[in-house]
Formats: C-alpha cells, sequence, structure tokens
C-alpha cells in the first residue's frame, strides 16, 4: 500500500514504515503529524482524488528536526570591484510514516 501526499509545494510517494524528509513542519520531535492532502491512495486498487480525496489522511512521527548541508553562495560582477559570499542551510523535518488511511 503506498499514497502520493502534498507537502511543501512537492509530491512524495510514502509507504508504511518509510523514513522522509520534508519542508520544515510546525511540529515537535516525537509528535504525530498528519498529512490530509492525499492525492492517490493504492492498495490493489487506486483511489484517485480531484484534486485530494476525501477522508484520505497519512500519519507520520516526527524523527528530528534539522538543517541540510550548507551551500555557498557566490556572486561577482566582473570589472565592477563587486563580490558577494554568503552560505544557506535548508531546514527540514524527518518524519516516519506510521499509517495510511483511505
Amino acid at each position: 500500500m503506498y499514497a502520493i501526499i502534498l507537502t511543501g509545494g512537492k509530491q512524495l510517494k510514502v509507504e508504511v514504515g518509510q523514513k522522509i524528509y520534508v519542508e520544515k513542519l510546525d511540529a515537535k520531535v516525537g509528535e504525530e503529524f498528519t498529512f490530509d492532502k492525499v492525492l492517490l491512495v493504492a492498495d490493489g486498487s487506486v483511489k484517485t482524488g480531484n484534486p485530494y480525496i476525501d477522508g484520505a489522511k497519512v500519519v507520520a512521527k516526527v524523527e528530528k528536526q534539522g538543517l541540510g548541508k550548507k551551500i555557498e553562495v557566490f556572486k561577482f560582477k566582473p570589472k565592477d570591484n563587486y563580490k558577494r559570499s554568503y552560505g544557506h542551510r535548508q531546514p527540514y523535518t524527518c518524519l516516519t510514516v506510521t499509517s495510511i488511511n483511505g
């Protein structure tokens, strides 16, 4: 059984027991988080939504909150003596899918 959910502007295929990394969610470690925007559920037969399936939900447990790898951004314009350097670390939430209902 699997489902396709929408979170952080992205669509993810999830299965029970799978560990997923998504854009930062407002939830504490150890809490359960429910995804209501379920686009598709498949368990032998396929149910699709228009755009979402009514009453379907995916429940996941928050494992950790963290920051991704640092990316270095360097801007520069030749002949103008313009140089700027900065870094960015994208926040994420790590979840383990516990159940798919739908």
